[in-house]
């Protein structure tokens, strides 16, 4: 084909294409069309297979050349040293539980610690009560003496078999001071009321005597049972128990029986007696004691469910008596070991009495109430620990016989 002389132009290049109709009806028709979506269709086809080929081609090549079982120990190692599947464990994820009636205690941080101020650790005094009205004044009194925090201090009172006017003479002691403006008041004060059946009177001649000690020990074991279970609350460190007829007691008792870090712990127990101007110094609390082999013989000879009651001649069990040993004037800190406690003044860790270790209402080793506690408490292995020179003051009750 021979080119014109003057070269290609748009002009001789527009005479040579085929008219646009011609062009659009060949586009419009059918056939054309047709082969258009097929060759559309096979290239859609192809990709596909390709990609399905690649993504079978990367499947096949993970993983080791041979099966598992056929691999060796050192192969399996060599190609898994590689391979750590990431799991993602959240043992943190909350549970919100906002039912009001579903309460959660956590004992795991209570603290019983010798730095109980600055933990702020708090305690519970229970003190049990049976025609106590003669003495409510003088215990409130030294009461606010305490110099452990007071909003640290939860109050509780059992008043159970009283002939006199014990409950109303301690409502208007507690009314008062917890309406007092200054630090005074205690963080919280609860009053129990619970008849046991027990008619024996306050009198000396009916509570110390022999006979009296069995049936009068059980009792007073049930009423501290029945005080505590009410009381004692999962914010309490220490319990502290303290009898209503104390004459007198260091204003920081709480800080120094605390400041031991024992398990169980009581003070020597004394009373004054003034007999023609002169101050006579009395040993009043044969109840803690050191065991002996005489006492163990004369247990071991006696029915289970006879009460040993200590410091009387029918009984002579040949007990070392913390009361008659140590000295106020001698170093308040010594301590000795005891297998018997009395009541009148006890610091016990709260964790053991919610481990079980309680006052028992019946014979426990032929001892009940406070003894038959230190007795439990040691048996579970707990300590139970005296402070020879460490005197509080008990009311002389005069006794004319009974305790050695």
């Amino acid at each position: 084909m021979l080119l014109p002389k003057g070269g290609v132009s748009w002009k001789s290049a527009k005479s040579s294409l085929p008219p646009t109709r011609a062009i659009w009806l060949f586009i419009t028709r059918t056939r054309f069309l047709v082969f258009v979506a097929l060759i559309g269709t096979i290239l859609l086809l192809w990709r596909g297979i390709r990609t399905s080929a690649n993504d079978l081609q990367s499947f096949y090549c993970w993983g080791p050349s041979k099966p598992p079982m056929e691999m060796s120990l050192n192969e399996h190692q060599a190609w898994h040293a590689h391979l750590q599947t990431p799991v993602i464990f959240n043992h943190h994820a909350p549970i919100k539980v906002n039912s009001s009636s579903i309460e959660h205690v956590n004992l795991n941080k209570l603290t019983t610690t010798p730095q109980a101020v600055q933990n702020e650790e708090r305690i519970l005094i229970l003190t049990p009560l049976k025609d106590a009205a003669p003495y409510l004044s003088k215990y409130f009194e030294l009461v606010a003496e305490l110099t452990y925090p007071h909003h640290l201090i939860d109050l509780a009172f059992l008043v159970g078999d009283s002939k006199d006017d014990t409950l109303g003479v301690l409502a208007m002691e507690l009314d008062r001071i917890q309406k007092r403006p200054d630090k005074i008041p205690f963080n919280s004060a609860m009053v129990v009321e619970k008849d046991f059946g027990f008619k024996l009177s306050q009198n000396v001649e009916d509570r110390h005597g022999f006979e009296a000690q069995g049936p009068r020990r059980k009792a007073m074991g049930k009423a501290r049972n029945f005080l505590l279970s009410a009381a004692l609350k999962p914010e309490h460190s220490w319990v502290y128990w303290r009898d209503v007829d104390i004459v007198d007691s260091p204003s920081k008792i709480l800080e120094d029986l605390v400041s031991h870090d024992r398990d169980i712990i009581v003070p020597n127990i004394w009373f004054h007696r003034y007999e023609n101007g002169v101050d006579i110094e009395g040993r009043f609390d044969y109840n803690s004691w050191v065991e002996s082999d005489k006492g163990r013989r004369l247990a071991a000879s006696l029915d289970k469910d006879v009460v040993l009651a200590e410091g009387y001649s029918q009984y002579d069990t040949g007990r070392t008596y913390m009361c008659r040993l140590g000295d106020w004037r001698n170093d308040p800190r010594e301590e000795m070991e005891l297998d018997g406690i009395g009541g009148v003044s006890i610091l016990v860790k709260a964790d053991v009495h919610r481990a079980g270790i309680n006052f028992p209402s019946y014979a426990f080793e032929n001892q009940a109430e406070t003894e038959g506690f230190a007795k439990m408490a040691k048996r579970a292995g707990y300590e139970v620990i005296g402070l020879p020179n460490y005197v509080v003051w008990h009311i002389d009750t005069d006794e004319k016989g009974g305790n050695a």
